[in-house]
């Protein structure tokens, strides 16, 4: 597992950013396999929503499960934005 860098300190007065909503959910089945049901809206009224299947052995279960932290088999957790070129 790859470590997360600590954010640098913030200067006295400036305002804290506030923590990202989640863009969907995240069930780890039995099977070890992964569902993300993630959904994203602009303006205009555009609205997106997309299953992804992730299964043990493709090239993104590790980073993706690493990304949704701990989560029990037959578990759920929300799903943060991924970091840019990451899923």
């Amino acid at each position: 597992m790859s470590r997360v860098p600590e954010k640098p300190s913030r200067p006295p007065g400036m305002p804290e950013e506030p923590e990202p909503e989640p863009v969907g959910s995240a069930h780890l089945r039995l099977d070890g396999v992964l569902e993300l049901r993630m959904g994203a809206s602009a303006r205009g009224g555009i609205v997106g929503e997309a299953l992804f299947i992730i299964k043990p052995g493709d090239a993104r279960y590790e980073s993706v499960r690493e990304h949704l932290g701990p989560m029990e088999p037959g578990g759920y957790a929300p799903v943060l934005p991924f970091p840019p070129g990451t899923f």
